[in-house]
This record gives structure tokens, sequence and C-alpha cells, in this order.
């Protein structure tokens, strides 16, 4: 016999939409009233970054077991999940910084396969870590442009390696402005910015090298509230530059601010891509965690 919530899966494959999980789809009430919930993809955009059937293994551990991913041009798509889903695992796979056993990445339609953080970064993917990676003692023009420092024109830059210092401050208080982040001077040291602003060197940083996705692992943990609202509109601004961005986070209020569509990860699989306007903050944790099976999830 036939499994309808297997159909409802098949049908929403070729629509385009996220594929239907058969707990899912049971636990909601069935394959229509799931359909009817997940998030479709967002119209007349293509798809930036693809994941299909994702697999890491780390002995007899199953980190992801055949994940999917999809993240679409100009949208923030937020990972959520519980601990041991899989979340890290899958985001580490996206920036370069573990390689999956099994399955495929597509970047721009066309398949890739990255093999450290710096590759990643060579096809336009930046990532802002949870702990900044910034450098204290040095400036913020500096930070800016660590690793990627602008070399002197002529034989001065050429054959003696000499930094640009000057244009460095100048294009990095171009980076600050255009993200409206409100820091006066770009040769002070990062160790006297607060949280929240140390927080925005690092999120300029991603988003003045990135061509195609910044990926933002918990960027308001340990934050205040008035730096996490600075954070978040960072991530806004980041958006409206046409970048599109993935936010990794346990703030649901956070998440279903700023989200324009949700991936829940569950037991190293992608269990359901929500949309944030017809799903609370509390139905989502229920799917994440699978607590909500027997119920139908109430929208609003």
């Amino acid at each position: 016999m036939t499994d309808p919530t297997s159909t409802a899966a098949d049908q929403a494959g070729q629509a385009g939409q996220p594929a239907l999980d058969p707990a899912f789809a049971r636990a909601v009430g069935g394959p229509a009233q799931a359909a009817a919930l997940l998030a479709p993809p967002p119209p007349d955009r293509d798809p930036i970054l693809q994941a299909r059937g994702l697999v890491k293994r780390y002995g007899n551990v199953t980190a992801l077991d055949g994940c999917d991913f999809d993240l679409y041009d100009g949208e923030i798509m937020a990972v959520i999940g519980d601990n041991g889903a899989g979340k890290s695992t899958l985001i580490k796979a996206l920036s370069g910084a573990l390689i999956p056993d099994e399955g495929e990445m597509l970047l721009d339609g066309q398949p890739v396969r990255f093999t450290s953080p710096l590759d990643a970064r060579r096809h336009g993917i930046e990532t802002v870590y949870q702990d900044l990676a910034v450098a204290p003692a040095l400036p913020i023009a500096e930070n800016l442009y660590l690793g990627r420092e602008l070399r002197r024109p002529g034989i001065l830059g050429s054959v003696f390696r000499m930094v640009d210092k000057g244009r460095m401050v100048r294009e990095s208080a171009r980076h600050m402005q255009d993200l409206k982040i409100g820091i006066r001077s770009m040769r002070q040291p990062v160790e006297t910015l607060s949280g929240g602003q140390r927080q925005g060197v690092a999120v300029a940083r991603s988003a003045a090298f990135a061509r195609h996705v910044v990926i933002m692992d918990e960027p308001t943990a340990a934050l205040g509230v008035k730096e996490t609202r600075m954070v978040l509109d960072l991530i806004l601004q980041v958006r409206e530059r046409g970048l599109p961005v993935i936010l990794i986070s346990h703030n649901m209020p956070n998440v279903f601010e700023v989200a324009d569509r949700v991936h829940i990860q569950r037991l190293g699989r992608r269990i359901a891509v929500i949309d944030p306007h017809n799903f609370s903050p509390s139905d989502a944790v229920a799917v994440m965690t699978g607590a909500m099976a027997g119920e139908r999830v109430t929208t609003g």
C-alpha cells in the first residue's frame, strides 16, 4: 500500500519545495497540512547554495544522515535544532571546515567540493564565527583586511611587500558606513570596542569579501539587549545589500524577527523548512524536539 506521506514528499520535491519528512507530516495531521505549513522557495529567485544527501559519520555516530539544504538569493535562512541535531556539522560542511562522507553541494547550480574554509572563501562564502576571530590588539582596519592586506602600488608593494595602511583605513570606513556601523576611527584597536561593535567588525569583514553567502554562527550569543539589537540590524543590512545570510541561533525571538525561512534540523536531517509568519516560536520548538507528535501545529 502506498504511503500518502511519500507521495506528498515526491510532489513537494517536484514543485521545488522541500521534501516532506513523513514523521513531520504525520505529526501535523497529514501531508496536506504539512505541505501548507512548509515554506515554499522565494518566488522568482534562484538557489544560491544547495546541499543534497549530506552524510557525515564519526565512528559509530552519524552527525548528518542524508541532510538537504537550500538557500535562495536575497533571503535570511535561519537554522535551528536541538543539541546534537547536526546544525554545527551542517554549517561546517557548507563553510568548508569539514568534508562530508557522502552527498553533494551546489553553488549557483554548479557542483562544488570545499576542502578547507579558505577554499570556501575563494568561492565567496564568508563565515562570522561565534568567537568572532578578530585580533583584539590590532586596529579595526587591519582586522577587516586580516590575511588580505592591501599592498602599496609599484615596487614598494610588489617587491618590498609594504602595506597600504591609508587605503585600508579609507576602505574600512566605507564598509562600516555601508552597514551603518557608527565607529569614528578605523585606527583604534578592536579591544577598545564593545561586544556589539566587535561583532560589527566581524560582520563588516565578511560582507566586504562575500560574493555569494554570509554564514553567521550564534552572532548574538553573550551580547546585551542593545548590542543584540545592533547585530540584528546588521544582519538585515547585509540582506539589503543583496547577500543571502545563513543564521544559526538558539534565540527564537531573534530568529522569528529577522528570518525569511527557518530550516529545522533534527537527528541529522532537515525535518522541515517553515515560514516564520505561519508558525509560532513554540511550534517551531515542538517540531525541533519532536514533542508535537500527534498534535496539529497552530499557525499564527
